[in-house]
């Protein structure tokens, strides 16, 4: 089927990996849990809105799609205290606000963790939408909430800050200093840091704002004022997949990816809190054949050119990466390394780094870099009041072309976007493919995102959360992180 989710509504999923059903732990408020029972009791039964149209078709029901149950009470639930919330949602200082309202729910999620034989299979995070809204980089509590953090190091807001950050550099001699000074060395982002912080646990989470839920099921004039009920089966779709993927199941599997290919995204994000300008963690996304996607941590280190504003690695930080990348490729595939190794970036890789590629492959496996950008200033126009078709691409010659991963999508019977569809600009900058062969895989990796359920995406899989996953590395480096599934950054 085009769309996955006619596919997974008419013949279920690929496969799935928890027979007995989706064993779900919810941490949040009162409220907040008492909102999520709600809402899985709600997609147990069809989703529909009231105007019908292709691009948000009905959800069947949880059951019906995924073959599976989820019962509406989780397996485990930890409350978090909305008194214990605002005293540390309310600081004025940044980091100690993220760091502690993170911790309130981490440690919630350890202890049942750590304490109780039975464990969920994914953790739901409910957060209110203050957390949100001040849980993030530039947020900035309002005067008549906002309450002085404790200053550990000095009087003032900006000293206490230089102090501490100080100290993740040169350590003080007395620990409870330098566990003081911890809140600073994290990114300020709630779910960032909520996902770094559990990775070496290697717990699988799903962050979902009170008032996303709150919208599907019984609802007061409020919701639908806002429009809520529009998203209400969207929502329970996207939900669902993720949540089915993260438990261990793969929803679908996108036809004419071929057998013995890999596909590897690099993934950068500068480490601005380093105290060096060119400071950048260093990461990479494979995809397999089976839809599969594993997560690996490069080498931190001076990646980034400031005259370029280009990354790109030694060649020793290049053969480590993708020789992990073929270890576990191996170790998947009967010791047998993959025919063919894509390897997608957003710049051309320079000498050192594509010597670095081949150093870790062996003469079985032919390595191909491709540069994926997206491109501002090629627009086409078409005679007719539809867009482009998405999947049109313009072949500048064997090397170069643009390809419409966005466009007016028949089955859709629409364009679902606000402006003139933009191409993305694909060039084989290094090996040898072919080039209608590279846009067929790049148009079919748009179609591999299980964090959602939608027809496409405007990027691959290999780039599509590069972003979000280098925010994750960078949230606070974690050394020797061995290569985890893909769920566990999304």
């Amino acid at each position: 089927m085009e769309d996955p989710r006619d596919g997974l509504t008419l013949f279920g999923p690929l496969d799935s990996a928890a027979p007995l059903g989706l064993r779900a732990g919810v941490v949040g408020t009162a409220t907040g849990i008492s909102l999520f029972e709600r809402w899985v009791d709600a997609i147990r039964h069809p989703i529909k809105t009231k105007k019908s149209m292709p691009s948000r078709p009905p959800f069947a029901g949880f059951e019906s799609v995924f073959r599976i149950p989820w019962e509406s009470k989780a397996l485990q639930t930890a409350v978090i205290e909305p008194e214990h919330l605002r005293q540390v949602l309310y600081q004025d200082d940044r980091h100690q606000r993220v760091y502690q309202t993170v911790e309130l729910f981490v440690q919630a999620i350890l202890r049942v963790h750590r304490e109780e034989e039975a464990k969920p299979d994914i953790w739901f995070v409910v957060i209110p939408d203050e957390v949100k809204k001040y849980c993030r980089p530039l947020a900035v509590v309002e005067a008549n909430l906002r309450h002085e953090a404790r200053r550990e190091f000095a009087s003032s807001l900006k000293d206490n800050t230089r102090i501490a950050r100080k100290l993740q550099t040169s350590p003080s001699l007395f620990a409870e200093q330098n566990q003081a000074a911890e809140p600073y060395s994290y990114k300020e982002h709630f779910r960032n840091q909520l996902k770094a912080r559990l990775l070496t646990d290697k717990i699988a989470t799903q962050v979902i704002r009170e008032s996303t839920i709150a919208s599907v099921g019984p609802q007061g004039p409020t919701a639908r004022e806002q429009g809520s009920e529009l998203m209400q089966s969207q929502i329970a779709w996207n939900v669902s997949t993720t949540a089915f993927y993260k438990l261990g199941g793969r929803p679908w599997k996108v036809q004419g990816i071929r057998e013995g290919v890999a596909y590897l995204g690099l993934v950068f994000k500068r480490n601005l809190s380093s105290g060096t300008a060119n400071a950048a963690a260093c990461g990479a996304q494979m995809f397999l054949d089976s839809g599969d996607g594993l997560v690996f941590k490069g080498a931190d280190g001076h990646w980034f050119n400031n005259e370029t504003s280009e990354f790109h690695l030694s060649r020793a930080a290049a053969k480590d990466l993708v020789a992990k990348a073929i270890k576990s490729y191996a170790a998947k595939h009967n010791d047998q390394p993959p025919k063919e190794l894509f390897i997608h970036g957003q710049t051309r890789f320079n000498s050192d780094e594509w010597k670095g590629f081949q150093d870790a492959v062996s003469s079985e496996t032919n390595v191909v870099g491709v540069r994926i950008q997206d491109e501002g200033s090629f627009k086409l126009y078409t005679p007719k009041d539809t867009p482009v078709l998405r999947g049109m691409a313009y072949i500048v010659d064997e090397t170069h072309a643009y390809l419409w991963t966005k466009g007016w999508t028949p089955r859709l019977r629409t364009y679902p976007g606000m402006e003139v569809p933009k191409p993305v600009n694909i060039e084989i900058c290094r090996g040898s493919a072919d080039i209608e062969v590279v846009l067929a895989d790049v148009l079919a990796l748009t179609k591999l995102n299980y964090n959602t359920c939608r027809f496409g995406d405007g990027r691959p899989i290999t780039l599509k959360f590069a972003d979000a996953i280098g925010e994750v590395l960078v949230t606070r480096p974690v050394a020797d992180l061995p290569p985890l599934p893909f769920m566990y950054y999304i």
